[in-house]
């Protein structure tokens, strides 16, 4: 895909990122990234609102994702760059776009990094209450900023285990599940299939309870944008990055949909149980120390998630600082081939937020993040948007692409749709409301600043 003029030339070798991440490790990344706090503690609130309809909830978040990763990917395999979806805007639709969508992004990320710091302490301390939530919190920031600084194949190993790790459990859960609903564990009697119909019946709040699902379970599908910035650092991009899509896409289908099956056949869906749901099924399925292993893993994912922000903040602001819209010291590359200063400026906010969030506990992280909390909607809308410019200008000019998404123009199309979907249900719900018109303000504030910064550098 032709890039657009606008956007800076190549940076020289000497300060190029190093390709050092295998593709494994690509493709642990993709599935882990999908794979978060979310799912293990954030699934029943969606089972809470739709019953066992919320399965449909998560087809729906789960199709709309897998078509966005074909149309990033696509456009990753013809331009790798550690912009990602920020390089590919602004060939598309212009540098005020680009640069938005990157800083827009980048901030949600430092945002998310103060939350899941926090967050994976305050779990930990559920567990041992002697340890200290502000100084594991720290401690969780330093360790994985020097992790971050160590070079890429550091990153790239940590965040590979740390994937292996949650999937290995997830796909544990699924199998006890079965077992358990198939009558297989010894002394533990199957609950059938009847909590899929009773209480209420399959759809007990109707549409109105998918639709409200869709809003908290399309959430947790969030991050698996980082496959695309890390295509730029991978062995062979062009290939890597078109298995990975195709070896991850129907995976998280298939981990997603199998896990809320299972928990929504052996818990009743109005259970109080569901607010820690595969503690739920563990339970019922008489495993003990289940809520303590359930409590290690969704620290797991919550410092695998950190570790994954970090990289993905530190790149993103390193491609706009090497577009010029962003200082440019930001772009300077180490002996180890690490944006450096880079990856600081992505921490340090996220020091500074961690820092406040422990001083004022529950005051300042919360506003943060209603802030930034529909971001990744508006990443999917601008990618989508942006693929199928570039894929039509490909097509025009003769431009042979690695890998091609299926189905276009009609599956971007019914994301693009999806997404609208979505965005009306924000709008609509009293909730969500103040969340969607904080990020559009925010959008707004960014586009205005980039574009005047961008004419002052003009002269």
């Amino acid at each position: 895909m032709p890039a657009n003029p606008s956007v800076a030339a190549p940076a020289p070798p000497s300060q190029k990122l190093e390709r050092a991440l295998k593709p494994r490790q690509l493709i642990m990344m993709g599935l882990g990234s999908a794979i978060g706090a979310g799912l293990f503690l954030g699934s029943g609130v969606g089972i809470h609102a739709a019953g066992p309809a919320v399965l449909l909830s998560y087809l729906v978040a789960g199709t709309l994702v897998i078509i966005m990763m074909h149309a990033m990917g696509e456009m990753a395999a013809a331009r790798p760059a550690s912009g990602a979806f920020s390089v590919y805007a602004a060939d598309a639709l212009g540098a005020t776009a680009g640069a938005t969508i990157g800083w827009l992004w980048w901030v949600q990320l430092v945002i998310v990094i103060a939350a899941e710091s926090v967050g994976a302490a305050g779990l930990l301390a559920t567990l041992w209450p002697q340890l200290s939530v502000p100084l594991t919190s720290l401690a969780f920031m330093v360790v994985f900023t020097v992790i971050n600084l160590m070079g890429v194949r550091n990153y790239g190993e940590f965040e590979f285990w740390f994937a292996i790790l949650k999937v290995a459990a997830i796909i544990a859960f699924i199998v006890v599940g079965i077992a358990l609903l198939c009558g297989l564990l010894p002394g533990v009697p199957s609950p059938g299939l009847s909590n899929l119909f009773e209480h209420g019946g399959f759809a007990p709040n109707g549409l109105a309870g998918v639709g409200a699902a869709l809003l908290v379970v399309v959430f947790a599908f969030g991050g698996t944008e980082i496959v695309a910035v890390a295509a730029a650092e991978t062995q062979d991009p062009e290939r890597s990055l078109a298995r990975a899509i195709r070896t991850v896409a129907w995976r998280i289908l298939v981990f997603y949909i199998g896990s809320i099956g299972v928990i929504i056949a052996v818990v009743p869906w109005t259970s109080e149980s569901l607010r820690s749901p595969f503690a739920a099924v563990l339970q019922v399925a008489n495993i003990p120390g289940a809520a303590t292993a359930i409590t290690l893993i969704a620290v797991i994912a919550l410092l695998s998630a950190l570790n994954a922000n970090l990289y993905g903040a530190s790149r993103m602001i390193h491609s706009l600082a090497a577009r010029g819209e962003a200082p440019r010291g930001l772009a300077r590359i180490s002996s180890r081939q690490v944006p450096v200063l880079a990856v600081l400026a992505s921490v340090l906010f996220g020091f500074a937020a961690t820092v406040l969030e422990l001083l004022y506990p529950d005051r300042v992280l919360p506003v943060l993040l209603n802030v930034v909390g529909s971001t990744c909607l508006l990443v999917w809308t601008i990618t989508l948007v942006s693929q199928l410019v570039l894929r039509r200008r490909a097509e025009r000019l003769g431009t042979p692409l690695p890998f091609r998404m299926a189905g276009f123009p009609y599956l971007t199309v019914l994301a693009l749709a999806i997404l609208v979907l979505i965005f009306a249900l924000l709008l609509s719900a009293p909730e969500t409301r103040l969340q969607f018109l904080s990020m559009a303000a925010l959008t707004a504030a960014i586009a205005v600043v980039s574009g005047l910064a961008r004419r002052f550098r003009r002269g």
